[in-house]
């Protein structure tokens, strides 16, 4: 089992020491998050706008701040639905299987992911006492597939929760997952487990906050949804009320 950092976190981000402007290392870090690019590609991006910075420092910058502002957005989102979807799905690390476990609730939000080992019992009771102390409640209905683990750990954890299981209604769970894979392609996987649940914990508290459910929504409506959320951005990032430079 792997366990990454709490997904809640206190400490505001600090730059002390840090050269470049807190803009250029917000974007860089929301470029590498947001979008299915490499370290690379993000310094190309950057040098085509005028500002010289290494792949590598963008990689140290997105290591040191990217659980940071994840952390800052999710305190800063609306208290998570009370029906929870989870699901689990297999990830090749470094040639060996291991189980990426996630939850989402019923608007979409993700409230946690965890890379382990198995999906059995043990697995699952882990993710449902972390997901408890992570959101610091408990839901009304827990929505899961047919994996006998889930039954036997929510009996455990959670047992007066409605548990509704099947295939079919645990959707919203899975498709949570396509934004995972495509990034998971275009790193060509991950290479250890410890870094795969940093980056998805990041992930996972970045990403989403970008991905509003645009198909129900008119094209202004998407506009200004968006402009609420880099405005969200800039507080848990610290570049509010700073002028853009990057």
């Amino acid at each position: 089992m792997v366990e990454g950092e709490s997904s809640v976190g206190s400490a505001s981000p600090s730059y002390k020491g840090h050269r470049y402007p807190v803009e250029i290392i917000s974007h860089c870090v929301w470029l590498y998050f947001r979008f299915p690019l490499s370290f690379r590609e993000v310094e190309e991006l950057m040098l085509e706008r005028g500002v010289i910075v290494s792949y590598e420092t963008v990689r140290r910058w997105c290591a040191k701040f990217g659980q940071a502002y994840a952390n800052g957005l999710r305190r800063r989102r609306p208290r998570p639905g009370d029906k929870w979807h989870l699901d689990e799905v297999f990830v090749k690390i470094n040639g060996e299987q291991k189980y990426l476990w996630r939850a989402v609730d019923q608007d979409g939000m993700v409230l946690d992911i965890l890379v382990q080992n198995r999906r059995d019992k043990t697995a699952a009771r882990r993710f449902f006492r972390r997901l408890v102390k992570t959101t610091r409640t408990v839901p009304r209905v827990v929505v899961t597939d047919r994996l006998r683990s889930y039954g036997a750990a929510h009996r455990e954890v959670m047992p007066s929760v409605e548990h509704r299981s099947h295939k079919g209604l645990n959707n919203r769970a899975e498709n949570s997952h396509q934004p995972t894979r495509q990034r998971e392609r275009a790193m060509k996987g991950f290479r250890s487990a410890g870094g795969a649940q940093r980056f998805l914990s990041a992930f996972s508290g970045i990403s989403p906050h970008f991905r509003p459910r645009r198909h129900l929504m008119t094209a202004p409506d998407y506009r200004t949804e968006m402009q609420h959320r880099f405005t969200t951005w800039e507080q848990a990032t610290g570049t509010a009320g700073l002028s853009t430079t990057a």
